[in-house]
């Protein structure tokens, strides 16, 4: 069991201070924000990366932390579901009128370790077992806090990391974004950034790799999973990540049906029906009702020409050359 480490004073990040670092950092035109900067090798928004040197700073791990890591518009809002359900089943089964995912939205459930004040790490209490909290974040394997990764790389919590089709995910963050900007980016624009690994936590490639190959060599800390396998094979893929969790499936639950009910309460169409993801603003002034547009694989063809899928594929093809990862 960890001991835990004596808490440093709270001192967050002051405007100030930010600006001194977003002046020294590389600085391009973002798909989501007006400027992403470049922290760690990746690109990040001045909010996200103010949250990102509080989280180095201070954050301490508990034992049985959970952490979702994903690239954004990857699935996280749907998995943050299906973990909150799964990790809380008894205190509140699925069938339960009074749900918490039927009065609160999944990032309110689960939410950004970025996004959250150092004083509120502590407080936050999202599992029926008090050694352990659900967090989720975009941020990369090397930017994770010391206290998560170990001085010596070992890892001091659970990660569970999921993924999309490049193509998928583009198209997702490229319609999220302009859901909130006053002068939408055009998708030749968004595409090319994109392409260059200049996108909210990105380059993608890089943030993927960095979670593949810790799975590979790290596989009881860190589950790697895929959104089109959570699609195709939904049952599958849930027992898989209770037993990850270490948290399986009993055979009076199985028989119960509770495997179906979390599905169900997870499912987008169920979460579409929840006015408090049909109205109401998330951090930064997004509107809940953004985090639920399709939902659906293969969506990119909608939006993408031929050349634009082919050119994607080509760079992931590339950068995962060796790797023996395929998406």
């Amino acid at each position: 069991m960890m001991e835990p480490r004596p808490a440093p004073p709270l001192q967050d990040v002051d405007n100030q201070e930010l600006e001194n670092l977003l002046s020294s950092l590389p600085k391009e035109r973002g798909i989501i924000p007006s400027y992403s900067y470049q922290y760690q090798g990746f690109w990040y928004s001045p909010i996200t990366l103010q949250g990102i040197i509080n989280c180095q700073k201070y954050f301490q791990p508990r034992e049985n932390d959970i952490f979702l890591v994903t690239s954004p518009k990857s699935g996280t809002t749907w998995l943050k579901a299906i973990l909150f359900a799964l990790v809380n089943r008894e205190a509140h089964p699925p069938q339960d009128p009074h749900h918490p995912l039927l009065s609160k939205t999944p990032h309110q459930l689960v939410p950004f370790l970025e996004f959250l004040h150092p004083s509120e790490y502590d407080s936050l209490c999202n599992s029926s077992d008090s050694s352990s909290r659900i967090f989720a974040t975009h941020i990369s394997l090397g930017t994770l806090p010391k206290a998560i990764t170990g001085d010596s790389g070992s890892l001091n919590c659970k990660i569970v990391y999921l993924c999309r089709d490049i193509k998928d995910t583009f198209v997702s963050l490229f319609h999220f974004g302009n859901n909130k900007k006053t002068s939408p980016i055009s998708l030749e624009d968004a595409f090319n950034l994109y392409c260059k690994g200049i996108s909210s936590a990105g380059p993608i490639w890089d943030q993927i790799l960095g979670y593949w190959k810790e799975s590979q060599k790290n596989q009881h800390k860190v589950l790697f999973m895929r959104y089109e396998e959570m699609k195709d094979e939904p049952y599958l893929q849930l027992r898989r990540l209770a037993n990850f969790l270490g948290i399986p499936f009993s055979q009076e639950e199985e028989s119960s049906g509770l495997v179906d009910q979390i599905i169900s309460i997870c499912s987008f169409e169920s979460m579409t029906k929840v006015d408090v993801n049909k109205t109401g603003t998330f951090v930064d002034g997004f509107n809940n009702s953004s985090f639920f547009r399709k939902g659906v694989v293969g969506d990119w063809k909608n939006c993408l020409t031929a050349d634009m899928a082919s050119r994607l594929d080509q760079i992931t093809e590339e950068k995962f050359r060796g790797s023996g990862l395929s998406l």
